[in-house]
């Protein structure tokens, strides 16, 4: 009797156990869906092997990697742009690393339709915006989302491009928008959550519509679990309204992680982070691709030099001195979005330094003005409630000195030229992206020159050599005069 109870016993116990392992075995299991993200690259593949590297890195550690990039990726360095097939180094790293997904950035449509029906043709990842809509464009229609499926589960990816600073399109000279539309990117953005959300386990949004934007969406918005966010060019990575938001920066400094952990298809935790690219050595494989890109003998070739280095304003003042200068004007303006440079070193200057300081092939525009003019013209750039990241802020560098006035607001009202004379009428240089987008402008006799803004800088220096930069700012802001 004592051996029949025992062996009830063991027998109970086994059952128990097995019954224990079905359900173990039955229940949802944990696992982690890493996001590797970029944005903004500007064709800096000079840092790309490092990239190649952490992403590399990450694979071999985690099973389920997606990686997304939120646009402007191929243009802003000379060694792409005046590549034999212009911007294809930047594509074909992308596509040698694998990308999975991304969208189109403003710069995306800098050389045209064509062209970037081209890129796109050229791309093997998937490339999503919904709210780029025509029936005549040159490209093809891209779809306004994509779902991947990684490990059994359903990732959804919307994407997005700025409108704000057109108005009504994209950063850029309005003619490579010809034809086009684009839908407000936060009503697209929020349409397509709505028709995805229920289709899938994770939602992403990749957007180029810059994180300012990002957060008035996630104010009301909150079907996404993660926006992918670029632009602005900031470094973001944090929760707003309970969706993570992240951005890298620019120019491949940084790579984002977002590590998205599920037990079985629900999401329990997302955590993001911001991880430094200059700690991985760079990928040997993707080395040796880059050193052949930069190995172009007539871009490595010096054209002159500068006495000392040359800062972000110096930049400017040089640029603006060099347009006025060629076209005979009696003042030059320049854009300082337009200056991509933050300096450059004392020393030879090749010209792919140059290119990559005025990627546009920008032309210099000439008007004929009176500081009244000028004064309209700034105070509404300074004033700009629609480009709100240029707003606020000194835009347009001169070879004149002036003073912004602003209010307690720090909204502009009036802007002192001392050296100007009120009433005269006096021509001025600006770019050709001023002459065209600029909002408010009062002037007579505008003509765009057909005179490149690269091709005089190069011109410049070389007459020049050492050039002593001015670094002293011309322009300033104050309270209330």
């Amino acid at each position: 009797m004592k051996n029949s109870v025992n062996h009830m016993k063991k027998m109970f116990r086994t059952l128990l156990i097995a019954a224990a392992a079905v359900v173990a075995a039955c229940a949802p299991r944990e696992r982690t869906l890493v996001l590797l993200s970029t944005n903004d690259m500007h064709a800096k593949i000079q840092n790309f092997p490092r990239l190649a590297a952490a992403v590399g890195a990450c694979r071999d550690t985690a099973q389920l990697v997606v990686l997304v990039d939120a646009g402007d990726r191929w243009t802003g360095n000379a060694y792409v742009d005046m590549a034999a097939a212009p911007g294809m180094p930047m594509i074909a790293l992308m596509n040698r690393l694998g990308y999975d997904v991304a969208t189109l950035g403003n710069h995306e449509f800098d050389h045209g339709q064509a062209f970037l029906g081209r890129m796109i043709d050229s791309m093997d990842f998937e490339v999503v915006c919904a709210n780029v809509v025509s029936d005549t464009c040159t490209f093809p229609q891209l779809p306004p989302y994509v779902v991947i499926e990684e490990g059994g589960l359903r990732i959804g990816f919307v994407g997005v491009v700025t409108n704000y600073e057109g108005p009504g399109h994209p950063a850029g000279n309005a003619a490579c928008f010809k034809g086009l539309e684009f839908p407000d990117p936060q009503l697209m953005a929020a349409k397509y959550a709505a028709e995805l959300r229920p289709k899938v386990d994770v939602l992403v949004l990749v957007s180029h519509m810059g994180d300012d934007r990002d957060r008035e969406l996630l104010e009301t918005e909150t079907l996404y679990d993660v926006v992918v966010s670029g632009h602005t060019h900031v470094e973001v990575d944090s929760l707003v309204n309970g969706t993570m938001l992240t951005q890298t920066g620019k120019y491949l400094k940084n790579i984002g992680v977002t590590e998205i952990r599920l037990r079985g298809r629900k999401i329990e935790s997302i955590e993001s982070r911001l991880v430094p690219l200059e700690g991985y050595a760079p990928d040997p494989v993707y080395q040796a691709e880059v050193d052949r890109y930069y190995a172009d003998p007539g871009l490595n070739k010096p054209v002159g030099a500068f006495a000392a280095t040359a800062d972000k304003w110096g930049l400017a003042n040089w640029m603006a001195e060099s347009v006025a200068d060629e076209t005979d004007a009696d003042i030059g303006f320049y854009h300082i979005g337009g200056v991509r440079l933050d300096s450059i070193p004392a020393g030879d200057v090749g010209a792919a330094r140059i290119y990559d300081l005025e990627p546009f092939g920008t032309e210099i525009a000439l008007m004929r003005m009176t500081p009244a003019d000028m004064r309209r013209m700034i105070v509404s750039k300074y004033n700009d409630e629609e480009n709100r990241k240029e707003a606020h802020r000194i835009d347009l560098i001169s070879t004149t000195p002036y003073v912004i006035v602003t209010d307690a607001q720090d909204n502009a009202f009036d802007v002192r030229f001392p050296k100007l004379r009120e009433g005269r009428t006096y021509e001025v240089a600006v770019s050709d992206y001023v002459f065209k987008n600029y909002k408010d402008l009062n002037y007579s006799d505008g003509k765009i020159s057909g005179i490149a803004v690269a091709g005089v800088l190069l011109e410049e220096l070389g007459d020049d050599t050492p050039l002593t930069p001015d670094n002293k700012p011309r322009q300033e802001v104050r309270r209330g005069l």
